[in-house]
């Protein structure tokens, strides 16, 4: 990962990036007569980026957008710091230097060629070669506290720490395997882990997650992880719920393999968000009572799979009716909501690449989400969706789309028809809940198959800055 820390002071020979404005006196931060004079031309221009290669050193001038609300701005700062990334490992720079008045600007330009600055290069039997030379950045700006500047390294490191949860194939990150990568998380970061085995839950009588199991070899795991300081400002738990399935070949009811079945890896992005987001948390000792649960499986059409008009009896003693194997991640959730009852949690979140219909609805620009949480509570996530320009749009839950959900023989169905696919996913997961809750899901921006600027392409860790920033703001309060 790229290191992010501050500086005392930038030096000549090094890249530097100056975050101002229109007024910034550019002479105070080392530029000379020429320079200032052609930073001057380009500004009455109205270039916003501007670069100067000198023989000596590369020198970025990011100006303040200065129109749209402060969230908007940041992102076009972050949309500057990919430009910049680009061009210092180009350049085959190793380390960068960021100055500047405007602690917003200075803040999210460093996120943008962080992020950016990501590369997943396991498997390349040339990774040393296609390795990034860019390795540090130095924040040596007075506005920025040395405190903004580790909260910032936590963000980025947890949001790559997902990415790489979700771009690792499940030859390799199986639901054993994932769960022995959450208890490395955990012993880092000083977060309890238990992980239960498939007897433990058969024991809970974990119906869903079982279920979904049949068709795999691999047995399923169910992973707790708990933060826990001495010092907590809330009296019950915050639980985060990630959707854990490492393969998904939709079961009996399978999957077309071009453009779907092919990137199904990336099917436990809820549970690389939940385990990240909780990792990211205790990184910045913030004092809160986090708990994770991630329920973990592949989804296969084996001897003894599941199959359409099964009807499996869940954790909490309601019977579904499944009707589509393929919607298997509602199922392996509705068990860990249902267990986070025994927590007596403050409020929940559950994380998911759920269902194509959020996809359709609003494509990779934003995730879905719907729920029980006050208003209040809405209202404080939709801030740090926009904060981290992973914004939220809140579908209708209204109480006409349970009646979808309902089966002729069980207390339930697992699939409610061709229409608001997205939401009766949400009324499914409702019944398994009787606390303040919200369901994300991420099927859209979670994984890329193309480059879409600091986020890049593959896994995007989309959903952790968003959680974080959440979880950084009610601790404050």
């Amino acid at each position: 990962m790229t290191q992010i820390k501050k500086a005392k002071a930038a030096n000549n020979q090094t890249p530097l990036v100056l975050v101002g404005n229109k007024k910034t006196k550019w002479a105070d931060f080392g530029l000379n007569k020429d320079e200032v004079s052609y930073v001057q031309t380009k500004i009455k221009a109205d270039e916003k980026n501007i670069t100067l290669q000198n023989l000596d050193r590369l020198v970025f001038i990011v100006l303040d957008p200065g129109q749209d609300a402060d969230y908007k701005n940041n992102e076009k700062y972050r949309h500057a710091g990919n430009e910049i990334c680009g061009k210092l490992n180009s350049a085959k720079a190793d380390k960068v230097f960021v100055d500047g008045s405007n602690t917003a600007g200075i803040l999210s330009v460093a996120e943008g060629i962080a992020l950016s600055n990501y590369q997943f290069l396991k498997y390349f039997k040339d990774a040393d070669k296609r390795k990034n030379s860019l390795a540090q950045i130095n924040i040596v700006a007075n506005a920025v506290s040395k405190t903004e500047v580790e909260q910032l390294s936590v963000f980025v490191e947890a949001t790559c720490a997902a990415r790489t949860l979700v771009n690792e194939p499940q030859s390799y990150l199986d639901a054993v395997q994932i769960a022995k990568e959450f208890e490395a998380m955990g012993k880092d970061a000083g977060i309890k882990v238990e992980v239960l085995t498939k007897a433990k839950i058969k024991s809970l009588k974990m119906g869903g997650l079982l279920a979904v199991n049949m068709g795999s070899q691999t047995p399923p795991t169910f992973t707790i992880m708990e933060y826990k300081p001495a010092k907590a400002v809330n009296k019950n738990p915050i639980v985060l719920v990630g959707k854990g399935v490492v393969y998904d070949t939709g079961g009996l009811s399978l999957k077309p393999t071009a453009n779907s079945m092919d990137y199904m890896k990336s099917d436990m992005g809820g549970a690389a968000v939940a385990a990240a987001s909780i990792y990211g948390a205790a990184k910045m000792k913030l004092p809160l009572h986090i708990i994770s649960l991630i329920p973990a499986t592949d989804n296969r059409p084996g001897e003894l799979a599941y199959a359409p008009g099964d009807v499996i009896t869940m954790h909490n003693g309601m019977t579904v009716e499944v009707l589509n194997t393929d919607a298997e991640g509602r199922m392996i959730l509705a068990d860990a909501l249902s267990y986070a009852k025994k927590f007596k949690p403050e409020f929940v979140m559950d994380f998911a690449t759920l269902t194509g219909a959020a996809a359709m609805a609003i494509g990779q620009y934003g995730i879905v989400c719907m729920g029980t949480a006050p208003e209040k509570t809405k209202d404080a996530l939709k801030v740090s969706g926009e904060n981290a320009y992973e914004r939220l749009v809140e579908m209708p839950f209204w109480d006409e789309y349970a009646d979808l959900m309902k089966s002729e023989i069980a207390d339930l169905k697992n699939i409610g028809g061709r229409i608001a696919g997205a939401i009766t996913a949400g009324k499914f997961l409702e019944n398994f809940t009787d606390y303040p809750w919200m369901h994300f899901d991420i099927a859209g921006p979670a994984y890329l198959h193309s480059a879409d600027n600091y986020r890049g392409k593959l896994g995007t860790g989309t959903g952790v800055r968003m959680v974080l920033d959440y979880l950084k703001n009610y601790s404050n309060k």
